[in-house]
């Protein structure tokens, strides 16, 4: 059968096609790739961001992994990696007892996913004197007789870390939480119904009916959570300004690049994070797909 359409009209199709794709990928092409294209390029240089590029190889790199001002940040980075799983367990919790009939569960959604509606400037400076001495945590202790456990949170190197850490599984939770939720509330409840009248427990319900249900949003939540514990900027930046110990691997990027005007190294340490990145999703990916 030839088709009913004329081919000067599946010509104007495609042209149609094309002129709309022309302006989106110009945008992706110029803020996404060409950035990045750049920053590949100026790893590989001296440069303080005005004057000539010197060409300098590896040395970035080499700075890089062998200076300990700069890759002590990786230290850092593992903190957060261990609270991402940490919020994850918690969302997932949260989700699971939410999705059950719960006294008052619209209440306790919104009070949870709340502090993910919050400006992360916000949040800095309402943390930052929740954890003052003087601040509503320290206060809360001392009034329940156990004023021998405040702390100077945000200045004990030993500490810091922990407190900023809790915060950040604070503030994304939530988000995590609506996520599971979600997925869970896909589920028919004839499964629930039926799994009931075999005599299956919450627990039963959980491994045998939610977790493998709702596996691939656990999987975009891991590689999600893990991504971003490594890129972590805002909160700490505000609460500490990477002082104390607490001085993250982005942080640390924007300070050699915007303070001591060392773009070269500001942009290799850029490169190595994404990669970091990109080879934990990778992995995974790799190690979901084998347990599946």
């Amino acid at each position: 059968m030839t088709s009913v359409f004329h081919p000067s009209y599946r010509n104007e199709k495609r042209l149609i096609i094309v002129l709309f794709l022309i302006a989106p990928l110009v945008l992706l092409f110029t803020f996404s790739y060409l950035p990045i294209f750049n920053m590949f390029s100026y790893s590989f240089t001296k440069w303080d961001g005005l004057g000539e590029k010197t060409f300098i190889g590896l040395q970035n790199f080499a700075d890089l992994f062998t200076r300990e001002e700069n890759y002590k940040v990786f230290k850092v980075s593992l903190y957060y990696f261990a609270g991402s799983f940490i919020q994850l367990g918690l969302a997932l919790y949260f989700a699971t007892i939410l999705s059950f009939e719960v006294k008052g569960k619209s209440f306790f959604k919104g009070a949870l996913f709340f502090p993910n509606l919050i400006n992360g400037v916000a949040v800095g400076f309402i943390f930052l004197y929740f954890f003052r001495d003087t601040g509503t945590l320290n206060t809360l202790l001392r009034l329940m007789g156990l004023g021998s456990l405040a702390q100077l949170w945000l200045t004990n190197p030993d500490l810091i870390n922990y407190s900023l850490t809790g915060v950040s599984i604070w503030r994304y939770m939530g988000f995590n939480m609506v996520l599971f939720l979600g997925a869970i509330q896909s589920i028919s409840a004839e499964i629930f119904e039926a799994s009931e009248l075999d005599g299956a427990g919450r627990w039963q319900q959980f491994k045998y009916i939610i977790f493998p249900s709702i596996r691939p949003i656990v999987e975009l939540n891991v590689i999600l959570s893990v991504s971003g514990s490594l890129s972590v900027f805002e909160t700490p930046y505000i609460m500490t300004g990477g002082s104390n110990g607490s001085m993250t691997f982005v942080i640390k990027t924007v300070e050699l690049a915007f303070t001591y005007n060392k773009f070269g190294l500001a942009s290799a340490m850029a490169i190595v994070l994404t990669i970091f990145i990109l080879v934990l999703s990778g992995l995974q990916k790799l190690l979901f797909k084998e347990r599946a």
